[in-house]
């Protein structure tokens, strides 16, 4: 027994011996820097009493000159709250599940992000609120509203069976009633890229009375080059009795006939409108996403600006 407690304690210094040697992984025995996580997200949160805003613009014409009045450039670190609304839901605190078009998510406010001078607009594959789907969907309502003038963005869409990125305006108040009584623009619209949608986007009015009694109008156009891949500048041109939509500078698309129940022409169309930015996931228009469709998948917003006309 003595023999074979001395043999055991060789063992023991052998071992020990060994495991110093290793200090603990290499490096010399010198302790590694902890692996430091990255920070959250910034959250956004709401504020309750935001300053409005409202530029009431000179039309843009032909040959004249424009006045910036209003941008995002999205070069700081978070959201500001000053400026924009962040949603979160399914559009049931409104009255209108599934945002009136049977969407397929749930709207997280921490789903837009500022990333290297980028907004940042994430849908994603994950259940949250009764939803399948999660994405953002932003706004400057009771921030900033405009009439009249250019507003534009440069933006890169997302791709995939669906996807429903926009950029669009509603009425800052429903001077003339509810859906679609008071107007809706829509700057750009998509719906699956890189699939049924090609690589079309959309502009559109909707006007005429309160739902279901509303009407629309609207024209497409083929983006010359890939949509999800580039970025392109989306403009629309705003003057009382005409609306006009760009893709990169060329005029595709021209409104000037439009009519509500709410009062005589040229409303809707001579209020003031807040600006939107979302993803959509889902909905009557694109259809459900189907296995093809690769999640998580972004819009990137380079910045928006807004212009009056100059003599």
């Amino acid at each position: 027994m003595k023999t074979n407690r001395k043999f055991a304690a060789i063992i023991l210094v052998a071992t020990a011996l060994t495991v110093h040697a290793c200090g603990g992984g290499g490096g010399g025995g010198k302790n590694q820097p902890p692996v430091v996580p990255p920070p959250p997200p910034p959250v956004n949160v709401n504020i309750d009493n935001p300053t409005l805003t409202v530029a009431n613009n000179s039309p843009v014409t032909a040959g004249g000159g424009q006045e910036l009045v209003w941008s995002d450039e999205f070069n700081a670190a978070q959201l500001d709250p000053e400026v924009w609304f962040f949603e979160r839901g399914d559009g049931s605190q409104y009255g209108i599940p599934g945002w009136g078009n049977n969407e397929l998510q749930c709207y997280l406010e921490n789903s837009a992000q500022l990333d290297n001078g980028l907004l940042v607009i994430t849908a994603r594959a994950e259940a949250v609120g009764g939803k399948q789907y999660t994405s953002a969907r932003i706004n400057t309502r009771d921030r900033f509203a405009f009439r009249y003038g250019r507003i534009e963005a440069r933006i890169r869409l997302p791709g995939g069976q669906g996807l429903w990125p926009a950029f669009w305006l509603l009425p800052q108040y429903n001077i003339y009633g509810g859906w679609a009584a008071s107007g809706e623009i829509d700057i750009m619209e998509a719906v699956n890229l890189g699939g049924s949608g090609g690589n079309n986007v959309h502009g559109t009015i909707h006007f005429g009375g309160e739902w279901p009694n509303n009407q629309f109008s609207g024209s497409s156009f083929l983006v010359p080059t890939d949509a999800t891949a580039e970025f392109h500048t989306y403009a629309l041109e705003w003057d009382p009795v005409e609306l006009r939509w760009y893709v990169d500078n060329d005029l595709y698309a021209v409104q000037n006939a439009w009519s509500t129940t709410g009062g005589p022409y040229p409303a809707p169309f001579d209020q003031s409108f807040y600006i939107l930015l979302n993803v959509a996931v889902g909905g009557n228009w694109p259809g459900a996403p189907d296995d093809g469709t690769a999640f998580p998948v972004t819009m990137e917003v380079d910045w928006v600006r807004v212009y009056s006309g100059t003599p």
